[in-house]
This record gives C-alpha cells, structure tokens and sequence, in this order.
C-alpha cells in the first residue's frame, strides 16, 4: 500500500515521502491517526496545497521539543532509594521511576519517551537520553541516592570520642589544680 507521510514517523519517513506500507499498519494506524494517505493523483495534488502548513505545524512542534530538552538539561532529577549492605538496591530504577521524579519537578513527559537501556541497580550520577522529537533528544541529569541521605553514624561517634576526650582531660586537669591548691 503506498501512503503519503502527513507527518514525520519513526524508522518510516519524513513529512511529504511517499513509502509502501503493509496494508494493516496503513489501513489500521497511520491513516487513522492522521499521519498519512492513500497516494492517489488527487490526495497528491491535496497534499501539496496543504504541505506548507503541516510543515509549520511539524515546526512548531520541533521548536517546543528544543524547549522542553533545555527546560529537561536544566532540571536535575534525584531518586532517593532505599539499599543494603553494600550499597545494593532493593529493586532497581526504572522508567517509570524516573517519569515521576520528573512529574514532581515539574516536567510531564510520557515514560515510554525515556531511553533507558537497562534499569540502574546502583547509587551515583546518570545521564538519561529522552526523546521528544524524531530528531531532538534531551539529557536529563539523574542522581540515584540512599534514602534519608548519607549515613553519619561513623562522624557522630568518632565527635562523641573527640568530646569525651576533652572533658576527661579538663577534668584532669581540674584535679590536678585542686591539688596542687
């Protein structure tokens, strides 16, 4: 089935090709959602008259893409995760985590848009693809931390120590004036 592209359409084409298609994914996708035409003389003849606008349309769409990576580089993004001895996370981070940790920075953005090859499974700093647009991707700077921050148990003790230390050695050194007095 040969289609007129309305629209710019992943591992398929750009706006104005005219590709073959099966008849299915025609029939039962691309013409319904508007991305595309059956290539007839007269559709052809339409499509040119409407070409100037679906390419301002196309456009526009790029240029707020454009925005929303700026607004996405911007914007660092934390996960606070809970984990183990080792630093092993129980579970992992996955799309959808990082699709709502951006939702509460104020950046909707569907999901499916986040490339993510493999879910992250450790603490420390990512940089997460995002596609907004056939030819626009995004870098969202991810950090993956414990939660409830840094474990400070270590500082606090070996402080207490310290503390310990200098009242055992001003009360020695009370004594010791009390005697000689």
């Amino acid at each position: 089935m040969k289609l007129i592209l309305r629209a710019d359409v992943d591992a398929l084409g750009r706006l104005g090709d005219i590709v073959s298609v099966k008849p299915g994914y025609g029939r039962n996708y691309l013409i319904p959602q508007g991305m595309a035409k059956p290539a007839t003389k007269a559709n052809l003849k339409a499509f040119e008259l409407e070409r100037r606008k679906l390419q301002e349309q196309a456009d526009s769409l790029r240029v707020q893409a454009e925005g929303m990576a700026e607004k996405i580089a911007a914007t660092p993004v934390e996960i606070e995760v809970r984990v183990g001895e080792g630093d092993k996370l129980y579970g992992s981070v996955t799309t959808a985590n990082i699709g709502d940790a951006m939702e509460e920075a104020g950046i909707n953005i569907d999901r499916r848009k986040i490339l993510l090859p493999e879910p992250i499974r450790s603490l420390g700093e990512y940089e997460v693809e995002v596609k907004l647009h056939p030819d626009v991707r995004g870098e969202l700077k991810l950090s993956v931390t414990r939660h409830g921050g840094p474990i400070v148990e270590d500082v606090v003790v070996e402080e207490e120590a310290v503390e310990a230390e200098a009242v055992e050695v001003e009360s020695a050194d009370v004594a010791e004036a009390e005697t000689e007095a």
